[in-house]
């Protein structure tokens, strides 16, 4: 069972699974193994009283891998869901296993959410952040950010062009609504001028003035 002593018995016989996996077991030798004797477990020693932790209590229901039977006994709890990033997020834990390309992918797009729905919070906020002193990019100038990346054999360094998109898209993203919904207000602030002029230059109008002045109305 996970979380306790006991060790899981083995799907297949070892004979079996290294003829079948190359390299498989290679690591079954106790004296080639150095965290043997970190896996016994020996109760005068360790100090546990329990045979399962306690368990924290779940004050919200939290995303769980559909690998375990059960949530962890022990879990954070500073960074609960939330939003659309939430959704998503919850969505990878219960359809897709760890092992799963797409498990990781949806989390990295639900990052990306959540960092552009706090960029636009920002934004429409008296104190938004500053995008220059607040992002690191001042770093790269006064702590050798480009010689570090030409100099040396990183393989990170193709993967490095995608850092400028990354890191100004959701900006530039939001900068853009923010520019549209004021030009928005600005044409919708025109627009109501302009009709307040014709209404006014219409009631001053002399066959205006005669129709008020018999009491005809409109």
């Amino acid at each position: 069972m996970a979380y306790t002593a006991e060790k899981p018995p083995i799907a297949e016989p070892s004979d079996v699974l290294r003829a079948r996996i190359p390299g498989w077991g290679v690591d079954l030798d106790p004296s080639v193994r150095p965290s043997v004797p970190r896996l016994q477990f020996e109760v005068g020693h360790t100090g546990a009283h329990w045979e399962m932790p306690d368990r924290q209590k779940e004050n919200w229901p939290r995303e769980r891998s559909i690998e375990h039977a059960f949530l962890t006994p022990v879990f954070g709890t500073s960074c609960p869901l939330h939003g659309v990033s939430g959704r998503m997020r919850r969505f990878s834990y219960d359809r897709f296993s760890e092992g799963r390309a797409a498990h990781w992918l949806i989390l990295i797009a639900a990052d990306r959410v959540d960092a552009f729905g706090a960029h636009l919070k920002s934004l429409l906020s008296l104190h938004p952040d500053n995008p220059i002193t607040q992002t690191g990019v001042l770093s790269e100038l006064r702590y050798h950010g480009v010689t570090s990346r030409t100099r040396k054999k990183r393989a990170d360094v193709l993967l490095q062009a995608f850092d400028p998109v990354i890191i100004a898209a959701p900006w530039l993203a939001a900068g853009g609504v923010v520019y549209g919904l004021a030009r928005r207000r600005a044409a919708r602030m025109r627009t109501k001028r302009g009709q307040m002029k014709r209404g006014s230059a219409l009631a001053t109008h002399p066959v205006a003035v005669g129709i008020e002045a018999m009491g005809i109305g409109w």
